[in-house]
């Protein structure tokens, strides 16, 4: 029943499918209680109702699209006057035109106001309660593309926000037991790139990688304490070569004149 084994609730943001519903499927099992997030109400009852069945968790739904301001303000009031919310995980996220000069500006909009605004939102919503009960942990899921802009500068810009935000809150919670994690996905198959308007089997195979796989590393590398989780790279020295000369870099870049190179 709900009530053993009960680590809290999580809150799952983009739960109706893909990613968000296989995180739903892993905490469930792991003890959580659900609240998911999701436009599309019928998909989420649906699978509310499976995972009620198979893990006699709690499950609740808010039927809520993170790209309209009133609904954001809607899933905040809920999930921050919630006593029992120990895991957010901000997995909703869209994609969209790669090419900014014919992009649809309106729909560039909905993509920086789910990617961006609603997870910074959302995350303020609960940290304080985290932080006050020294309890919890928030899951941002970026991707490897905050690093790369070959599929277009805005969807690029929203995720290097992401791991940018999450990085700063790692320091924030640092000396308390609340985690904080950021998770870089490459290629992932999920209907993510069908309403983005891609065609992810044009890819080389060899480089997508199932959902179910991704999660249950991210998850792995949430119980392990990563604060950076990249499911597809297999030499983790890398990430902390490249982790370390950015920081070296970001030394570099202060001084009290210009470099002699701007001298007239």
């Amino acid at each position: 029943m709900s009530g053993q084994n009960n680590k809290g609730t999580a809150v799952v943001t983009g739960a109706s499918s893909g990613i968000g519903a296989i995180y739903a499927d892993r905490l469930a099992g792991q003890g959580y209680d659900l609240v998911l997030v999701a436009r599309r109400a019928d998909r989420l009852e649906e699978l509310a109702e499976k995972l009620r069945y198979a893990y006699s968790r709690k499950v609740s739904v808010i039927s809520a699209d993170l790209a309209d301001d009133n609904d954001v303000r809607r899933v905040e009031q809920a999930i921050a006057t919630d006593d029992s919310v120990t895991l957010l995980v901000n997995n909703a996220g869209l994609g969209g035109a790669p090419v900014v000069a014919t992009a649809d500006a309106d729909l560039a909009e909905r993509m920086i106001k789910v990617n961006v605004v609603a997870l910074t939102r959302l995350t303020r919503a609960v940290l304080p309660r985290l932080i006050a009960r020294n309890r919890g942990a928030i899951v941002n899921i970026a991707s490897v593309l905050a690093f790369d802009t070959s599929f277009g500068g805005i969807y690029s810009g929203t995720k290097a926000y992401v791991v940018n935000f999450t990085e700063a809150l790692q320091r924030e919670v640092a000396g308390t037991d609340v985690k904080v994690q950021v998770v870089l996905p490459g290629a992932t198959r999920t209907d993510f790139w069908e309403l983005a308007g891609s065609d992810i089997d044009k890819l080389p195979q060899e480089i997508v990688m199932d959902a179910d796989d991704l999660v249950d590393a991210a998850l792995v590398g949430l119980a392990r304490g990563e604060a950076v989780t990249v499911p597809g790279l297999a030499d983790v020295a890398k990430l902390d070569a490249f982790l370390g000369a950015r920081q070296g870099f970001f030394g570099s870049l202060h001084a009290s004149k210009p470099a002699a190179r701007y001298a007239a």
